[in-house]
C-alpha cells in the first residue's frame, strides 16, 4: 500500500486534551495551512479563511469565553465552565477554519459551506501526515455570535471548525467504522 493510501486508512482523530506541545514550527504549519487550501472550490472564490489561535493567545480566549459563557448561563455548573477554561489551551495549538460562504450568481452556498469542509478535513490530514495528531470539532463557541465576535468573525462568517493540533500523549485505539454494505447503494435504471 503506497504512503498516501495508508495515511488515509488509518487517519483517526486524538482528543484535543492529549493533544500536547510540541506543535508544529512555523513552517510545519505554512505547509500544513498550504494544503488545507488545496480543495475543491468551484469559481476559485476562497470562501473560507483561518485563524491561527497558539501560544498565550489559547488561554486569553479561554477567558474570555469562560467569561461569556458565565454571562450567557450565571447558572452554568462548574465542571463545565473549568473545562471551557482551557478548551483552547489544552492542545498545542488550534486553527479556526471560518466560513465565508455567501451569495453569488454561479456557486450555490451549500458547495461553498461544503469547500470549507473540506478544508478542515485536509488540515487534520496535512497535521497527521507530518506526525501530528488533530481534532476537527466545533462546540458552543462555533455558534454563539459573541464567541464569534471574540474570535473577530464577521456577522456573516461560520466557523466551519476549530482544529486542535499537537503531538498525541499516547496511542488511540481506532473507534467502529460503518460497514459499506449499511452506507453504500447503487442506483440503477
Amino acid at each position: 500500500m503506497n504512503e498516501t493510501l495508508k495515511l488515509l486508512s488509518t487517519r483517526r482523530s486524538v482528543p484535543a486534551a492529549a493533544l500536547a506541545e510540541p506543535g508544529p514550527s512555523e513552517n510545519e504549519l505554512e505547509t500544513m495551512l498550504t494544503i488545507a487550501a488545496r480543495v475543491p472550490d468551484h469559481g476559485k472564490l476562497a470562501p473560507w479563511r483561518f485563524v491561527v489561535i497558539e501560544g498565550d493567545a489559547r488561554s486569553v480566549l479561554d477567558g474570555r469565553l469562560a467569561a461569556l459563557l458565565k454571562d450567557l448561563d450565571p447558572d452554568v455548573a462548574e465542571p463545565r465552565l473549568a473545562a471551557q477554561a482551557r478548551q483552547f489551551s489544552q492542545s498545542a495549538l488550534v486553527i479556526a477554519v471560518v466560513s465565508r460562504a455567501g451569495p453569488h450568481v454561479k456557486i450555490p452556498l451549500w458547495e461553498q459551506e461544503l469547500s470549507a469542509g473540506a478544508v478542515c478535513m485536509n488540515l487534520s490530514l496535512a497535521a497527521n501526515a507530518l506526525g501530528y495528531g488533530a481534532q476537527w470539532v466545533t462546540g458552543w463557541a462555533a455558534y454563539e455570535p459573541r464567541a464569534l465576535a471574540i474570535l473577530g468573525l464577521d456577522p456573516s462568517e461560520k466557523v466551519a471548525g476549530f482544529v486542535h493540533i499537537g503531538t498525541p500523549t499516547e496511542r488511540w485505539p481506532d473507534r467502529p467504522r460503518p460497514a459499506l454494505a449499511d452506507v453504500v447503494t447503487r442506483w440503477g435504471a
